[in-house]
């Protein structure tokens, strides 16, 4: 079992859920074959959760951009943060954990457009997951990308159940830095 360098162990209990979790930060991923939950905050990221649920494994990840097309694509050796690594150390891992290829289901999330003026890095991100996983012949059980709010996703990964809390937006009022007890410019106060 590998258990390399993006390979998140970052575990805590959720009281939530009653159960142990697992939370995974962008270049990141976990798999597992018990009850653990999976955790993340997807803002244009994308996170694929891959699971057999006949078998009991599965995992999920979380990455930063479609693909990497710097040396470390062409050795195989490249970065989590990008899809195309993270794709294949999650289906390399799940399948390990005795999932059949042949069972797997994944859904998708994140993607969001979550700053004005900014590329759609998200949507390209969320283009890259589904061109895998069509490609792998995985079905896509659910989709749930774009707009313009962060996500935060709470994934099973032994019955593929997925929890998703749309975070929304919201502007700071004038009135909260009306409280603050230090000056806002030079010279007041």
């Amino acid at each position: 079992m590998h258990r390399g360098r993006y390979f998140s162990t970052s575990s805590y209990y959720d009281r939530i859920f009653g159960a142990k979790a697992v939370k995974i930060l962008p270049g990141q991923y976990h798999a597992t074959d018990d009850d653990t939950i999976i955790t993340t905050v997807l803002g244009s990221c994308v996170s694929v959760c891959l699971y057999d649920a006949v078998n009991g494994a599965g995992g999920m990840n979380h990455y930063m951009l479609p693909g990497d097309t710097g040396e470390l694509s062409k050795s195989g050796n490249g970065s989590a943060r990008y899809g195309i690594h993270a794709m294949k150390l999650l289906l390399e891992h799940v399948i390990q954990l005795g999932a059949d290829h042949a069972n797997l289901e994944a859904k998708v999330f994140g993607a969001g457009k979550v700053m004005d003026g900014m590329s759609d890095v998200g949507r390209q991100n969320a283009d890259f997951a589904i061109r895998y996983l069509k490609f792998q012949k995985i079905r896509i059980a659910a989709v749930d990308v774009g707009d313009t709010c962060p996500r935060k996703i709470y994934f099973s990964p032994a019955t593929g159940q997925v929890f998703v809390k749309r975070i929304q937006n919201r502007a700071l009022s004038p009135d909260l830095f009306q409280s603050l007890q230090f000056p806002l410019h030079e010279g007041e106060g």
